[in-house]
């Protein structure tokens, strides 16, 4: 990195900081704490609510996803604009009348207080595991690309996000999150335009897509009923809506942003403007990802995008090994090139039967790259069976790194933090909310204004220092995006029955709701443990099971205490 990169990037994470800090100090109680005075307006809400999901591992990860796998995790998605359609037209009007501060106060004033404990603590374990998580998702990358120290990265982090959420609560998230997602479109477009520029002279955006289906990259739609996929088009719109409906009408993180609206239509149509442009959103941050896959037809990349994998791996005895598979890795190089010259002639020529075998001639050789990259795979597990093998989650960043002019650089990777302190913002604003307001506060003597204020940035800070703690002993798994919805697959589903419970059966009480939230919680963590499913049918799932254990204990609680017919 040069100096003009550091001085963008840094220069950028400072605005933003002070920024935040400037709009919003001063808050004088915990309305304006931690609702921002409910003076939101639209946009403010749906940009907020785009950037709170949107985090670093959204910028790191999805690319790469795509340069893997093609553009099918857009199904993911399918079920989000039917879940705005639910919150708007149920879970918003309600919070709105009930005059809540957190979702989990609606549980109490329906159920009773266990109830509403249980479902804070669930969010609590699931959501500090995340905010753990978006701060480690691009330390960890950047700390292996850059060779920076992991733990300051997650420090240095983790501290700046503090400084402006503890300082200014929700109010501070929200502002903070427009600039940021100005920021992270802005430089996302232009990375996209510049790999465009990259490529051969006759190589535009029309031979791009014919390039990608040559290999299968744009097979976006799975119609097939294999509950072992992860994505298809049926996970997405039942799995995908149950943990959208879930994370934005439950989870304390997202609900907090339309509960800033000034009124019931603002949320509302904050929450529309995010279900209207999110699909697009990830669709174009997808497509990036193929971009950078057609730039690597033309262009080398490493055997392994992971660089302290690849280190691993040259520092053992299997060094001469990786070194002949690194030679064959180049030959392949080659021969992809001549492979895709070949196809953009044969396209020139229009004649189907040359396309089709230059088509074929593409896909024998990715084959043989991928059984090449394989083979590279087994050979750093068996130098360091520590080391991660899977390397999606750097395709990008290497990129970045790697072929982006000087400033861009920098742009990028202000970009990628900008979101990590975005996502994470939210997280320790909406944990602090419901540690200081549905534990502390609700379990202790009445609070003076400024006291319910200290209590909930104390709050956030604690939250802080855990997901920063959490950050610096979390490990890498397979992709990181999936990480994330992994985590939450296994506690939504739950979390939403609850609250459907709530909304829509009026005669199931508290006792039954609470029994069966803990029995469906302990049989999703079995289940996912033991892979009955893939992750995103656990949303499903855990929503049916406790539905329908709440049901069955409380007709069989009443029965009990039914009184005996006189014979």
């Amino acid at each position: 990195m040069e100096i003009a990169d550091w001085i963008i990037l840094g220069g950028t994470l400072l605005f933003i900081v002070a920024y935040g800090l400037y709009k919003t100090r001063g808050s004088k109680n915990v309305s304006d704490y931690v609702l921002g005075g409910k003076e939101a307006k639209w946009w403010t809400i749906g940009l907020s609510v785009m950037a709170t999901q949107a985090s670093a591992i959204t910028f790191l990860s999805t690319p790469g996803q795509a340069y893997h796998d093609g553009m099918g995790f857009v199904q993911f998605y399918f079920g989000l604009p039917m879940a705005m359609v639910v919150i708007c037209m149920v879970f918003i009007p309600i919070y709105h009348k009930l005059k809540v501060y957190t979702a989990y106060e609606f549980l109490e004033k329906r159920f009773d207080l266990k109830t509403r404990t249980l479902a804070a603590i669930l969010f609590l374990i699931q959501r500090g595991l995340a905010a753990g998580i978006t701060i480690y998702a691009p330390s960890i990358i950047l700390s292996a690309i850059l060779g920076w120290d992991l733990t300051v990265l997650n420090i240095i982090i983790g501290v700046l996000v503090i400084i402006y959420t503890v300082s200014g609560g929700t109010k501070a998230v929200n502002v903070t999150q427009k600039q940021q997602m100005f920021i992270i479109m802005g430089g996302m477009f232009v990375a996209f335009f510049f790999i465009l520029g990259f490529l051969p002279q006759d190589i535009g955006l029309d031979k791009v897509l014919k390039i990608a289906a040559a290999t299968d990259k744009l097979n976006i739609l799975d119609f097939t009923f294999d509950t072992d996929s992860r994505y298809t088009f049926w996970s997405g719109i039942t799995g995908g809506f149950f943990l959208m409906l879930s994370y934005f009408g439950t989870d304390q993180s997202q609900v907090q942003r339309y509960l800033s609206g000034k009124s019931v239509r603002e949320s509302q149509l904050g929450l529309i403007f995010n279900g209207i442009l999110k699909v697009p959103m990830q669709f174009f941050i997808l497509f990036v990802g193929i971009a950078v896959f057609v730039f690597f037809q033309y262009n080398s990349s490493p055997l392994n995008f992971n660089p302290s994998a690849t280190a691993a791996v040259k520092s053992s005895e299997y060094a001469q090994d990786y070194a002949l598979l690194e030679q064959a890795h180049q030959a392949i190089e080659v021969e992809k090139k001549t492979a895709q010259n070949r196809f953009v002639s044969a396209l020139e020529t229009k004649e189907y039967t040359s396309i089709e075998q230059a088509k074929r001639n593409i896909a024998k050789v990715h084959e043989k790259e991928q059984q090449n990259r394989d083979a590279a795979k087994a050979l750093i597990k068996k130098a360091d069976s520590s080391a991660e093998t899977n390397d999606k989650d750097y395709v990008f960043i290497h990129f970045i790194l790697h072929y982006l002019p000087t400033g861009l650089i920098g742009l990028l990777l202000a970009v990628i933090l900008s979101a990590a302190m975005s996502s994470t913002a939210s997280e320790l604003n909406a944990l602090g909310t419901i540690s200081a307001l549905d534990l502390y506060k609700r379990n202790t003597a009445n609070l003076t204004p400024e006291k319910e204020v200290q209590v909930s940035k104390a709050f956030t800070l604690l939250w802080g220092l855990v997901a920063i703690g959490i950050a610096c002993v979390a490990n890498l798994f397979d992709n990181l995006i999936q990480l994330v919805n992994i985590i939450g697959s296994i506690f939504y589903g739950n979390v939403l029955g609850i609250f459907l419970l709530a909304f829509f059966f009026k005669f199931i009480k508290g006792n039954a709701v609470f029994v069966a939230a803990i029995f469906t919680q302990i049989i999703v963590i079995i289940g996912w443990y033991n892979d009955w499913m893939s992750y995103l049918w656990l949303n499903a799932f855990g929503c049916a099971l406790v539905i329908i254990l709440a049901s069955v204990f409380e007709v069989f609680d009443k029965t009990l205490k039914k009184p005996p017919v006189n014979a």
